[in-house]
């Protein structure tokens, strides 16, 4: 009795959880806009600030600023209605993945240390690139090719912009990060909106 009884419960469980495809669908509709636009306003305020501080002081602010845009997006997710932190009626292994990519950059940061002890002004090349990497599995996990653009673009630029300002580098960097957020920003929210509609459209049907 015993074993029937696990083996009902095993069932049981198996119906209600989600399948990854129902997870994934449930993850995007989620408005992936806090963290971007955190991004961005650390950045310009980095660029902005820039040429009136000197080598050491925005070598710290860029440390600490790119070290704060997670707060800032943590914070900023009240407003969009993500609510990085609220508590969800189901699990979502997409969520964890997101969690997952952002560690996975944070890591990378182990690079970018030895090689700015050698030399500070690589801090603004190897932080800008290696923190646009979570955007990868994100673009994986939506299906949409925002999170593609965002990594390439803002690696090819960030690299351009290294070699063309060689007097500017983190004006000319700060630059490209926040036009690449500002693109990626005006394409999430025309994908959250799309979603929206369609998710209206499925529940008029079902009426």
């Amino acid at each position: 009795m015993e074993q029937v009884s696990s083996s009902r419960t095993a069932v049981s469980l198996k119906r209600t959880q989600p399948t990854l495809e129902q997870q994934r669908e449930s993850f995007k509709q989620n408005r992936f806009i806090a963290m971007p636009l955190a991004g961005t306003i650390v950045w310009a305020i980095l660029g902005a600030t820039a040429p009136f501080v000197s080598e050491l002081t925005i070598t710290w602010m860029l440390y600490i600023g790119t070290g704060a845009i997670f707060y800032l997006g943590a914070g900023l997710s009240y407003l969009t209605g993500e609510r990085f932190f609220a508590k969800k009626g189901t699990s979502n292994s997409f969520d964890r993945l997101f969690f997952v990519g952002m560690l996975m950059s944070l890591l990378v940061f182990a690079i970018a240390l030895p090689v700015a002890a050698i030399d500070h002004t690589t801090v603004s090349l190897s932080i800008g690139i290696l923190a646009g990497l979570m955007w990868m599995p994100l673009s994986w996990a939506i299906e949409h090719w925002v999170g593609y653009f965002h990594t390439i673009a803002r690696t090819f630029g960030i690299v351009g912009a290294w070699y063309l300002f060689p007097d500017a580098r983190v004006e000319a960097i700060s630059a490209v990060i926040v036009s690449v957020y500002i693109v990626s920003l005006i394409a999430l929210e025309r994908r959250f909106q799309t979603c929206n509609v369609k998710k209206r459209a499925n529940a008029q049907m079902s009426i």
